[in-house]
């Protein structure tokens, strides 16, 4: 448990940003620590990269795109 003494520093602390207008807020991030964040991250990715392979995205804009530069080897 804080002592009285810390408790005191931060309601002076929290007084005094809220005196410069400041107001505290809290938001919640996933963990990115986590197995089941590393799991989930993995399974987009997999499928993000299947999606980029079967889309054919990248011909299309090869295709679509000039390449002025006679260095430039597709």
């Amino acid at each position: 448990m804080a002592s009285p003494d810390t408790n005191k520093r931060v309601a002076d602390h929290r007084a005094r940003l809220r005196g410069q207008g400041l107001r505290p807020l809290q938001i919640w991030v996933p963990d990115t620590r986590s197995a089941e964040f590393a799991a989930e991250a993995h399974r987009q990715s997999a499928l993000a990269a299947i999606a980029d392979r079967e889309s054919g995205d990248q011909d299309w804009v090869d295709d679509v795109s000039e390449f002025n530069d006679p260095d430039f080897d597709r």
